[in-house]
């Protein structure tokens, strides 16, 4: 039956904003093609009595222009209304939009606020803190190790020259004590040398050069 009779319950869907919109304008254009054809009929009155003696004709004529500009009028009024709906509509649309940008925006932010507390969840700040306390603690031993390692030994600035003569002449005296030292060894022969080295005199050097 509802097949062919159709359902009572069927509706049309209901018209939106925007359709009334749509609609307000729509009449805003008709009633603005009314005013400007009630202009073009006014126009034309007023050349035609421009060209009239006063009686009868023109008076008739007038009369005429007067019921069009009465005519305007009304339109013009309904315009303002229109308009004035037009602009309530738009601004109750603009609210509207603005109110679903905002409630997008706040679920957004919740969504965030969950996922932040989430990860956070996760993160121990008292193992933060002892890693920071312990790198803190490598980073002072490193210190130390470089401070040693870079540390100058006991070496004085300054030697005195006489402190130097003084431990020289202890040295010969002591060597004097004690008998020939490592350093008079270095001009005795050698044990595997069986003839002492036999010592040129200069003046055989210089026959040498001669004949050379």
């Amino acid at each position: 039956m509802n097949r062919i009779f159709g359902s009572s319950s069927s509706k049309k869907p209901k018209s939106t904003l925007q359709d009334a919109i749509n609609a307000t304008d729509a009449r805003v254009a008709s009633v603005e093609v009314k005013i400007k054809k009630l202009d073009g009929e006014l126009f034309r009155y007023k050349e035609q009595m421009s060209k009239l003696r006063n009686g009868p004709g023109k008076n008739a004529i007038q009369q005429r222009a007067l019921r069009v500009l009465q005519q305007k009028k009304l339109y013009e009024g309904q315009l303002n209304q229109l308009q004035q709906q037009t602009f309530n509509m738009e601004s109750a649309a603009l609210t509207t939009d603005n109110l679903r940008n905002t409630m997008a925006t706040v679920d957004a932010m919740k969504l965030a606020n969950k996922e932040m507390r989430k990860q956070y969840g996760k993160i121990d700040i008292d193992k933060i803190e002892n890693m920071h306390f312990d790198m803190e603690e490598l980073l002072e031993q490193a210190n130390e190790i470089q401070e040693s390692l870079g540390r100058s030994y006991a070496v004085p600035d300054e030697i005195d020259e006489a402190d130097l003569e003084a431990e020289l002449d202890a040295l010969q005296l002591e060597e004097e004590e004690e008998g020939p030292s490592y350093l008079s060894d270095l001009n005795k022969v050698p044990d595997f040398v069986d003839e002492p080295p036999v010592e040129t005199s200069e003046p055989a050097a210089k026959e040498a050069v001669k004949t050379a």
